[in-house]
């Protein structure tokens, strides 16, 4: 194993948490489904998977067209 890796831990920068958050408020919005800050337990796994669907197609197609 090589010792050069990037700090690739899993630790995330505050501010990318942040953009992460706005990016998933974006999709929700986008696409009906109400989200609060917080704890948003009350969301149906189809609702939730819904969400995180759309901001995994934004990145891919955000990545092509770079």
């Amino acid at each position: 194993m090589s010792n050069n890796h990037n700090n690739n831990s899993g630790d995330m920068t505050q501010k990318g948490r942040e953009t992460l958050e706005r990016f998933k408020m974006e999709s929700a919005s986008e696409l009906g489904i109400n989200l609060k800050q917080g704890y948003n337990g009350d969301l149906t796994s189809r609702e939730a998977g819904s969400i995180g669907g759309n901001m995994v197609k934004k990145m891919i197609d955000s990545y092509k067209h770079q």
